[in-house]
């Protein structure tokens, strides 16, 4: 029978690892890509081009699953988004386009699968998060983005809370600096080897979801930075 595992945000550099992991482990992949940016995500077994800060698109895609799959073994939220700001420079549509791409992206998906995964009594969903979310000190000069991945923390928790009864687990990966592309470009100077890498992160997530003991678990994946 197979695993199936949904993976938002695919074609990045997280999830791309992500979908080479799990593959590799004999789930089935179901990647999530942006619609209209034709991304390939050459690992994946089925493709589907959905907005997920839309909530109509989900609610959409996830009548398709239902008829197509029907249960769900994993739910991988890697959408999401940074931008820099402080308090006087933050403004209410930085706000909102923070919360639209890292808490809305998650939780149109949680809202739509957590009946599916009650009704199966199982599953486990995967949540990425942010060390600015935990402390407080490294929140400065990025206040939307923190606040909008503490709302990530709080949601796991509450999620954890219903279905305390059941084997569905939920857990958070939170990264300091990933080594991508990106953020080597954008800190030349930096010591990448003390960053932590997609692999990493794929690797602790498919651990999590393989591990019935861990329960509603934070994973702090800060390498040596």
């Amino acid at each position: 029978m197979s695993r199936n595992i949904i993976i938002t945000g695919a074609a990045g550099n997280l999830g791309t690892a992500v979908v080479e992991k799990f593959k590799r482990e004999g789930y089935h992949i179901i990647a999530l890509v942006q619609p209209n940016k034709d991304e390939q995500v050459e690992e994946a077994d089925d493709i589907y081009e959905v907005d997920v800060t839309d909530e109509n698109a989900v609610a959409e895609f996830i009548k398709e699953y239902q008829m197509q799959y029907g249960e769900l073994d994993a739910l991988a939220m890697i959408v999401g988004g940074f931008a820099m700001g402080s308090i006087t420079e933050t403004n209410q549509e930085d706000f909102e386009n923070m919360f639209k791409l890292n808490f809305f992206s998650a939780f149109h998906l949680v809202k739509g699968f957590l009946p599916i995964m009650k009704n199966q009594k199982k599953g486990t969903m995967l949540f990425v998060g942010a060390r600015p979310a935990l402390q407080l000190e490294d929140a400065v000069g990025k206040l939307a983005y923190a606040m909008s991945k503490k709302l990530i923390f709080d949601l796991a928790e509450i999620v954890g809370e219903e279905t305390k009864e059941t084997s569905i687990r939920s857990h958070i990966f939170v990264p300091s600096i990933i080594d991508t592309p990106q953020n080597r470009d954008s800190m030349p100077d930096a010591d990448y080897s003390k960053w932590v890498t997609p692999t990493d992160i794929a690797e602790s997530m498919h651990f999590a979801v393989n591990t019935p003991a861990l329960q509603n678990t934070t994973f702090k994946l800060y390498g040596e930075v």
